[in-house]
């Protein structure tokens, strides 16, 4: 019998050996197959918004690189941002979303918070073991990962944290050329293990954005993707006032419509939906309402609008530009701003070296050249220099 189960043993020993390289590639292979651009989609882009491009500061307010497996500093032919593509689209700050737990069989009606596919994603891109149960952990992990990446970019990346950082970078002569900006939010406050505290822990790690739900409710609110479909809990609320305390900024994005409704009721500093759509443009059970839209406008917040099919049904340029074109109408034009949803899992027309693409499809759309400077990421600054912790 000892025999038998030690030959038992060794043959599950043998098998796991030829499996990991398979195993430890799965990461890779699934980051190549959900992070992929839209072939086709392209469209021409003229010498005067080619022009108009390069003169431009931009920002993006929702991008989940850190959740993959790649050095932010290199070049990949996988996915759509790294640090080089991003600043070969001239890009001048991109805000980072840690993701810390995404349900099985995800979709956009209803899903349960009883499975998680980052406990595996974390375990086979070997993050540290006490992230395998601690989402507080894997958010305090992808934000060194950022920081990381910063040290060793010989000043290529920098991690803002205060008004005076993003001041003091937007100064350097070489923002968007070869320097790159970046901040760090959250995507679901899940990412709190249940503790008001880790608001604070979350604030030191440099976390300066978080989103209160993501795909599924939490202990602090409703997702649109949920179930309940209900509003704040009164952890959220303590929450949220908490953020506000810190200056942190809350992010609307994912939320039920009962919490939407909620957080800006009880909201005392302007809030961002950082990666969304409009139902007007392109009906969806996560995209802003006109009525939402309008009170988002009058709280002073800030509406990203994103490039995928769930923000604008059509994927391409001009669909976001229409989607955007809606929210200028309905609540100004200096409310706009990109939410690109970049490595999200998604599929989008373009990756970060093209972000021209947004330039041409807003001159095709109408806007003039100030509003495209506004939508494109002079918006996105003013917000963030009003609203950032000031040192």
């Amino acid at each position: 019998m000892k025999r038998r189960s030690r030959v038992l043993l060794i043959l599950c020993v043998t098998l796991l050996i030829a499996l990991l390289p398979t195993l430890l590639a799965l990461p890779q292979f699934f980051d190549a197959r959900t992070n992929t651009v839209v072939p086709g989609k392209l469209i021409p882009v003229s010498a005067e918004a080619k022009a108009l491009h390069a003169t431009l500061r931009i920002v993006d307010l929702h991008d989940d690189l850190l959740l993959w497996n790649r050095d932010p500093l290199r070049e990949y032919a996988r996915g759509h941002t790294d640090v080089p593509r991003l600043l070969q689209g001239h890009a001048s700050l991109q805000v980072f979303s840690a993701v810390t737990k995404s349900p099985r069989g995800l979709n956009y009606d209803r899903n349960t918070g009883d499975s998680d596919n980052i406990t595996l994603l974390a375990v086979l891109e070997r993050w540290p073991v006490k992230t395998w149960g601690s989402r507080t952990q894997r958010a305090l992990y992808q934000a060194r990962r950022l920081r990381d990446a910063a040290s060793r970019s010989h000043d290529s990346l920098m991690v803002i944290t205060s008004a005076s950082e993003l001041a003091a970078f937007l100064r350097k002569p070489n923002v968007g050329t070869w320097a790159l900006g970046s901040m760090l939010a959250i995507e679901g406050l899940h990412a709190l293990d249940g503790l008001l505290a880790n608001v604070d822990t979350l604030y030191v790690a440099g976390y300066r954005m978080m989103g209160l739900t993501h795909f599924f409710d939490n202990e602090v609110a409703a997702s649109a993707h949920g179930v309940s479909k209900d509003g704040l809990t009164l952890l959220g609320r303590e929450v949220v006032r908490r953020m506000e305390a810190l200056r942190i900024t809350v992010d609307l994005a994912h939320l039920a419509p009962k919490a939407i409704d909620e957080v800006l009721s009880m909201a005392t500093r302007p809030v961002v939906v950082s990666h969304t759509g409009v139902q007007a443009t392109c009906p969806g059970p996560r995209n802003l309402s006109d009525d939402q839209i309008k009170r988002i406008g009058a709280n002073g917040g800030l509406i990203g609008i994103g490039y995928w099919d769930g923000a604008v049904c059509e994927v391409g340029a001009r669909s976001t530009a229409r989607a955007m074109r809606h929210v200028a109408t309905i609540a100004g034009v200096q409310h706009v701003a990109l939410g690109s949803d970049f490595d999200g899992a998604t599929q989008v027309p373009f990756d970060a070296s093209q972000l021209v693409q947004m330039t041409q499809a807003l001159r095709d759309e109408g806007f003039t050249d100030d509003e495209i400077r506004g939508i494109m990421g002079e918006n996105a600054v003013r917000f963030l220099e009003a609203n950032l912790p000031p040192k």
